[in-house]
């Protein structure tokens, strides 16, 4: 029983979404195409914290068509001597989501197999807390569509959750993986730190969700390589350099090469340093080939591909929960709102373009880690600090005629304001990688878009509503 939806199969859950029950779902399904054979999956999705009276169900949908993929050659063949090339295939997990989405159509682009895995609860929080991305985003089913149209390669899609093992353990065996890219966990600092429930499925997800595609490697694609998004949140912010991953010291005249210490600063920070040290665990216990991606905070909106077409267009978060600094500081400043500076200003961090996550992940798959190793890359370019970001974008702002303002606002979080940071980030560039460096063109560039869906946007959610320190028990909304 597998979970292949071929890009040419018209599926479309949407329909299905007023009523749940099985019987309304089968009825729902009784118009597909006769070549696919259905089973449906509805269950509760437990650990998300929704209004229990009005709980939308979460769908798992498993189909099985008579077309597989037609194999092609590229860059992302295998060209092993004495044996036919065939493209090397990549499970991205998660590819409906901002980084996901962007590198699936990369990948794809550069003539890898590709296979998207989601259940799409990105679009659902959206809905769970009324936010909306400021460029409008189609549905995954047309997004690959559109894209098949305009390229003739498919992407597989995979509609399901990676916490149910049953579904990912089909998954795998259908598509059979050569490297497996994992964006498929809830990214949001914020988002987590809401209240109890939010905090729990964060982790939950999470960890829960990295450990199956753990064992679904162990048992099913033993040569795979997980290409793994960590955070540089895991890290925090020591008053020593920030190595890659690990640290040489020297202990009482002895010495060794140890895991960076980490030091999170939100239950999805947390999340994030537990699934790297299962990974560690299992790459030692199983000899699984790992690659931990710490990445910065990623701007922009637009890659080669994205482009394209206004159907395979990206989101673009601004609010308060899952919008990054800089795309929240184009978007305030595009609709005359004071950029928004949390308390002093100086916290720093690592930044990096959208179009080279996608380029860092491509490197990271064609130079896979050995069987056994889990591999440690800080993945981004520049530093900043927010007000840094704040002074440039009120620059740019200026010369396209935008007065931009900043106002300090209290700290919601939990964080230094003022601090060392000087973080390592060396062995992508030694790869290949080729930085789009934060430029006044590309800040023009995002400017330009945020001015363009400035209709769009809802300035009741650009204050930050969410407290560290307030994160209570009992369920809460996130004000509309």
């Amino acid at each position: 029983m597998a979970h292949l939806l071929s890009a040419s199969c018209p599926l479309n859950i949407s329909s299905c979404s007023k009523n749940n029950s099985p019987n309304s779902l089968k009825k729902c399904f009784s118009s597909l195409p006769t070549s696919l054979t259905l089973q449906t999956s509805v269950k509760p999705f437990k650990t998300l914290p929704l209004n229990r009276k009005n709980a939308h169900k979460l769908l798992s949908v498993r189909a099985t068509t008579l077309q597989q993929p037609t194999a092609k050659t590229g860059s992302g063949s295998d060209q092993t001597s004495g044996q036919e090339s065939r493209p090397t295939r990549v499970m991205v997990i998660g590819g409906d989501g901002y980084c996901g989405w962007a590198t699936s159509l990369h990948l794809s682009n550069k003539n890898y197999e590709v296979a998207i895995v989601d259940n799409l609860v990105r679009r659902h929080f959206d809905h769970q807390l009324g936010l909306d991305s400021l460029t409008p985003i189609s549905s995954i089913h047309d997004r690959i569509r559109r894209w098949r149209s305009l390229t003739e390669k498919d992407i597989s899609l995979y509609i399901g959750d990676v916490c149910d093992f049953e579904f990912l353990a089909e998954a795998f065996t259908s598509f059979k993986p050569d490297a497996v890219v994992h964006f498929g966990e809830q990214r949001s600092a914020p988002y987590s730190m809401i209240d109890r429930s939010r905090a729990v499925y964060t982790q939950q997800n999470n960890v829960l969700g990295t450990l199956n595609v753990l064992f679904a490697i162990k048992e099913f694609s033993e040569d795979c390589h997980l290409v793994k998004l960590g955070t540089m949140g895991e890290y925090g912010t020591p008053n020593i350099d920030i190595e890659e991953g690990y640290i040489t010291i020297t202990h009482n005249g002895r010495t060794d090469t140890l895991p960076y210490p980490k030091q999170a600063s939100s239950f999805y920070h947390l999340s994030k340093v537990h699934d790297s040290n299962n990974i560690a665990f299992t790459c030692k216990a199983w000899g699984i080939r790992a690659t931990d991606l710490n990445q910065g905070v990623v701007y922009g909106v637009r890659t080669d591909e994205t482009a394209m077409h206004e159907e395979l267009c990206n989101r673009f978060d601004y609010d308060g929960v899952f919008g990054t600094a800089l795309n929240r500081f184009c978007v305030q400043a595009a609709v005359g709102h004071p950029l928004t500076v949390y308390g002093k200003g100086g916290q720093t961090r690592g930044y990096l373009d959208i179009r080279d996550t996608v380029q860092c992940v491509e490197l990271a798959i064609a130079t896979p880690a050995k069987r056994g190793e889990m591999r440690v890359f800080n993945q981004f370019t520049e530093q900043f600090s927010v007000n840094q970001l704040a002074s440039l974008v009120t620059k740019a702002g200026e010369k396209l005629g935008i007065e931009v303002k900043t106002i300090s606002v209290p700290n919601p979080r939990v964080e230094a304001e003022e601090h060392y940071y000087n973080a390592k980030h060396t062995k992508l560039i030694e790869l290949g990688l080729q930085p789009h460096l934060l430029s006044d063109s590309l800040l023009d560039s995002l400017l330009n878009v945020a001015v363009q869906f400035k209709d769009r946007v809802d300035t009741k959610q650009i204050m930050p509503s969410v407290s560290w320190r307030k994160i209570g028990v009992k369920p809460k909304t996130v004000s509309a």
